[in-house]
C-alpha cells in the first residue's frame, strides 16, 4: 500500500470515528494516527511507539501555550475584561455604527477566546442593540460571527493556529502579524455579506423564549487599559521579538521576554492578577485548565497523526502530483475543507489538514514562506459549515433563526470569508512570497 493510500485510510478512519461511531475527535485522531502507523511498512511492534513520540512532540510545541490562552480566556470573561472591552468599542464606534464595534470586539476576543464562548459573551450586548434597533439584528448578530469565527482560525494563541504553526515550523511571530492583516480582509467580506442579508432577509429581532446566556444586567468592570493588556502584551512582544530577530538587533533581553511561552506567560500573569481584584483566582484556574487540558488533549493527538503520516513518505508522493506552490495552496485549502464539511470542526479540519500537507510543504521549494499555507489552512476551516457544527447549532439556537435562515447566513458568510481570504492569500503569495 502506497503512502497516499495509507493517508486515506488514516483520514476516512479519523472521520468515521468522529462522524458515525460518535468518538471524541482526541480519540478519533489517536485512533486514525495508530492506524497509518500499523500500516506503515517497517513499522511493525514500534507502532505505538510513534503514536506516543508524535504525541509527546506536540505537547512540548504547544501544550504550556494552550494552557496559558485557556487562563487568560477565562480570566477576562470572568473579570469582566471581555465585556468591557465590547462596551468600549461600542462607546467609540456610537450606536450607528455599533455592528462595527461587535465586528472588531468579537475578532479582537477570538484571539485568546473560544468562537463559542465570545458568542455567548456578546449575544446578551446584541439583544440589547436589537431592543431599539430590531431592523439591523442580522447584522449585529452577524457582524459577532464573522469576527470571531475568522480570529478563531487565523491568529495565534487559538488551538488550530497554533498546531499548523508548529507543524509547518512558521514562527508566531510571523503567523500574528499575517493572520491579522487577512483576518481584516475577511471580516470585511463578511462584514459585507451581513451588510446584504441584513436587508435581503427579513430575519429581525423578537422577543421570546431564548436560551439563558450570561445576564445582561449591568456590574462593575475594569479599565479598559488594563482589559486590553493580556491580550496584547503577548502579541506585540512576539511580534516585536520576530521583527527585530530579523534585523538582526534583537538584544538579548528582549529575545527572553518576545520568546512565545514567556510572553504568554507575562499575559496570563496579567490576566490573573486582574481576576483576582473581581473573583477567586483558584477556581478561574482550574476551570481553565480543565477546558485547555481537552483542547490540547485534540491538538496533541493531530500532531501524532500528522508525525506518523510524515514516516509513510507522504510528503514526496504528494510533491510529484501537486506540483508547484499554487497547487500546495489548493490542496492545503481544499483539503481542510474537505474535512471540515465531513466533521463540523474547524479545529479538528486543521490539525488533520496540516498532518497531510506538512510533510511536503517542508521538503518542497514552494517559491513563497510557508506562513501562505497556514493561513490557506486557516481559510480552509471556514466553507462549508452545517448541521454537523456545533458552532452551527449554538448561532441557529441563540439567535432565533430556524435551520434554513442559519444555513443562508451563517453558513453562506463563513464559506464565502474562506473562499475570498484563500484568494487573498494565492494572489499574496505571488506579489508578495517572503524569500
Amino acid at each position: 500500500m502506497g503512502a497516499i493510500e495509507i493517508c486515506l485510510v488514516g483520514l476516512a478512519v479519523v472521520i468515521v470515528s468522529i462522524l458515525l461511531l460518535r468518538l471524541h475527535a482526541f480519540l478519533g485522531l489517536l485512533l486514525g494516527a495508530f492506524v497509518v502507523s500499523v500500516l506503515t511498512p517497517g513499522m511493525g511492534t514500534e507502532a505505538m511507539n510513534q503514536v506516543a513520540e508524535g504525541f509527546g512532540e506536540g505537547c512540548r510545541k504547544i501544550g504550556i501555550l494552550i494552557a496559558l490562552a485557556a487562563i487568560i480566556g477565562q480570566c477576562l470573561l470572568v473579570s469582566g475584561a471581555a465585556e468591557r472591552i465590547v462596551r468600549g468599542l461600542l462607546s467609540l464606534f456610537g450606536v450607528k455604527r455599533a455592528p462595527l464595534a461587535f465586528l472588531g470586539s468579537g475578532f479582537f476576543l477570538g484571539i485568546p477566546v473560544y468562537f463559542d464562548t465570545v458568542f455567548y459573551l456578546m449575544l446578551p450586548l446584541v439583544r440589547s442593540f436589537a431592543r431599539t434597533n430590531p431592523k439591523v439584528y442580522l447584522l449585529a448578530l452577524l457582524s459577532v460571527v464573522a469576527g470571531a469565527s475568522m480570529a478563531h482560525s487565523l491568529v495565534p494563541p487559538t488551538p488550530g493556529p497554533l498546531l499548523v504553526a508548529a507543524r509547518l515550523e512558521v514562527s508566531l511571530g510571523v503567523l500574528i502579524p499575517a493572520g491579522l492583516l487577512l483576518g481584516l480582509v475577511t471580516i470585511s467580506v463578511g462584514y459585507a455579506y451581513a451588510y446584504w442579508a441584513n436587508g435581503r432577509f427579513e430575519i429581525t429581532y423578537q422577543e421570546g423564549d431564548f436560551p439563558t446566556v450570561e445576564s445582561e444586567t449591568e456590574r462593575a468592570l475594569p479599565a479598559l487599559g488594563w482589559s486590553l493588556l493580556p491580550i496584547l502584551l503577548p502579541l506585540v512582544l512576539i511580534s516585536v521579538g520576530t521583527f527585530l530577530k530579523v534585523q538582526g538587533e534583537l538584544p538579548d533581553w528582549l529575545a527572553t521576554l518576545s520568546d512565545k511561552n514567556i510572553a504568554m506567560a507575562l499575559g496570563a500573569g496579567a490576566a490573573m492578577i486582574l481576576a483576582s481584584r473581581f473573583c477567586k483566582l483558584k477556581k478561574v484556574v482550574h476551570e481553565a485548565l480543565s477546558s485547555g487540558g481537552v483542547i490540547i488533549l485534540i491538538t496533541a493527538a493531530g500532531a501524532a497523526f500528522g508525525a506518523v503520516l510524515k514516516d509513510t513518505g507522504i510528503g514526496g508522493e504528494l510533491s510529484g502530483k501537486v506540483g508547484d506552490g499554487g497547487g500546495v495552496l489548493l490542496l492545503a485549502f481544499v483539503l481542510t475543507a474537505l474535512v471540515r464539511f465531513a466533521q463540523g470542526s474547524a479545529t479538528v479540519a486543521m490539525v488533520t489538514a496540516v498532518g497531510i500537507v506538512a510533510p511536503m510543504v517542508l521538503e518542497a521549494d514552494l517559491g513563497f514562506h510557508t506562513v501562505y499555507v497556514a493561513l490557506a489552512i486557516g481559510c480552509g476551516s471556514k466553507p462549508l459549515p452545517w448541521m454537523n457544527d456545533s458552532g452551527f447549532w449554538i448561532v441557529s439556537k441563540m439567535s432565533g433563526m430556524n435551520e434554513t435562515e442559519t444555513l443562508k447566513t451563517f453558513s453562506v458568510m463563513l464559506s464565502l470569508m474562506g473562499v475570498v481570504g484563500f484568494a487573498v492569500v494565492w494572489l499574496a503569495s505571488l506579489v508578495l512570497p517572503m524569500v
